[in-house]
Parts: structure tokens; sequence; C-alpha cells
């Protein structure tokens, strides 16, 4: 794994930090969590912003979008209880499809 990518998975747990303490922050009622929740989502930015000096803006976009809504769906689902319905795992699993398509098309030639 390059830095790069490393980059990216450290904004993918940043993201969903962030996610968490929106979460707990019940709609910036509990502005300590609401806070949080900002500088985590800030920090997640920065470190996407560094990966893309080494990755395509579009597979790096994709690759953070996307493991941050899951890891997002799975943590709300674990630590607040949040279902998830079948649709919804069906979902999912085109989300992973969509980043193999897009990591497979951005070792192809340009057009």
């Amino acid at each position: 794994m390059n830095v790069y990518l490393g980059y990216v998975f450290g904004s993918v747990v940043l993201d969903i930090i962030a996610n968490i303490f929106l979460e707990m922050s019940k709609g910036f009622k509990h502005k300590v969590w609401g806070t949080l929740a900002v500088l985590f989502i800030m920090g997640a930015f920065v470190l996407l912003a560094l990966a893309v000096k080494g990755i395509d803006l579009f597979v790096a976009y994709t690759i953070w979008g996307t493991l941050s809504i899951i890891g997002t769906a799975l943590a709300t689902r674990v630590l607040f209880q949040h279902r998830i319905h079948l649709v919804s795992w069906f979902g999912l699993a085109i989300l992973i499809f969509s980043i193999l398509l897009m990591n497979a098309a951005s070792t192809l030639p340009a057009a």
C-alpha cells in the first residue's frame, strides 16, 4: 500500500468518527460532540486532499465515500442500534462493486 492510499484510509476513519460524533450531538444540541464532528471532518478532508496528490480524484473520492458510508452504517448499527434493511445491504454491495470498477478503470489507458 502506498502512502496516498494510507491518507485515504486515514480520512475514512476520521470521517466515520466524525459521523458518530454528529449522531451523538443530536443535531448539535450537544455542542462538544458537534464541535468534535466538525473538527474530525476537517481532518478527514485534509487527509483526502493529501491523497489526491498521488491518486486520481475520482478514485480517491470513490474509495473514501464508499468506505465511509459502509463504515458509518456498520458503526451506527453497533453503537446506536440503527437498522440496516435488506435493500440497504444491497446498496452497500453496489457501492463495494463501484470501488472495484473505479479501481479497475484507473489502470486502463485513457480513451
